[in-house]
């Protein structure tokens, strides 16, 4: 099976698998939520214990759990935000005491808040199933457009330094795609407030470059090309939500100041 295939089939099935537990919510799809903290905590660990080892022991993967108990197990989002400040102090203060650099520390920071944010974003019920559609179609047609525009037009690089491939041009294609998928998808909900929206999905693509960019700075200091293997075709989980993930973390920010911490895809798409 060629590299394309595998890339074909895998996108199919992770689409597929991710917009059933979307529809679902609930239950299904915090443990899904969980299971992204958790294999995003898995890959990051694995490139800084490449070349540093395991500097604070099972310490971090303790406080990751900790972590994904809470969220399946629906803790409201203030006391749970409130628990991954605490873990995320032991596990720096453990770093401090031990001589070691923050990296474990800062990937709980990273994992927690990606489940986090994804997870309180989909609470709900349809105004919460509306907001995550809305943020899947930000970044994915930012990802397909900047892929596709970039190809096409070439020109100047964006950040040569971090991720060679990435063009201004794509970046450009990116945050248009993005920005049309948004108002696409609120026109098709129903919202209103389309001006509002289309603001929301122009910055949630910016964001989600910012993300992918993020990740390949972090792959290019461990001297990693992909975050792991475990997806056929694709490198690692993180490969794939880098952009995602950050996203999620802007546009639940955005939720929250305009509807509260505990249901902020109501200020978003209101029932």
């Amino acid at each position: 099976m060629s590299n394309l295939q595998q890339r074909v089939i895998s996108a199919i099935v992770m689409a597929a698998l991710t917009l059933a537990l979307t529809w679902l919510g609930g239950l299904p799809f915090r443990l899904f939520c969980g299971a992204i903290a958790a294999l995003i905590f898995y890959e990051w660990t694995r490139m800084e214990r490449a070349g540093n080892g395991a500097a604070l022991g099972f310490l971090p993967e303790a406080l990751i759990l900790v972590f994904i108990g809470a969220l399946i197990g629906g803790l409201p989002a203030l006391w749970l935000l409130l628990l991954v400040v605490i873990l995320v102090a032991v596990a720096a203060i453990a770093a401090w005491i031990r001589g070691a650099a923050q990296w474990e520390a800062s990937g709980v920071t990273y994992a927690a808040l990606s489940g986090f944010s994804l997870a309180y974003l989909r609470d709900g019920n349809h105004s919460g199933l509306i907001a995550i559609l809305f943020l899947f179609a930000v970044v994915w047609a930012t990802d397909i457009a900047a892929y596709f525009v970039g190809r096409a037009v070439g020109g100047p690089k964006l950040a040569p330094s971090i991720s060679p491939g990435k063009t201004q041009s794509g970046a450009v294609g990116g945050a248009v795609g993005g920005l049309a998928a948004g108002l696409l998808l609120a026109i098709a909900s129903g919202a209103g407030n389309l001006v509002q929206l289309g603001l929301v999905a122009l910055a949630l693509s910016i964001v989600s470059q910012i993300g992918d960019l993020f990740e390949s700075w972090v792959k290019r200091r461990h001297g990693a090309k992909d975050s792991s293997n475990l997806i056929p075709g694709h490198g690692g989980v993180m490969d794939r939500v880098d952009g995602l993930v950050a996203a999620a973390l802007a546009l639940y920010v955005i939720g929250w100041v305009a509807a509260g911490a505990e249901h902020p895809a109501l200020g978003l798409f209101p029932n």
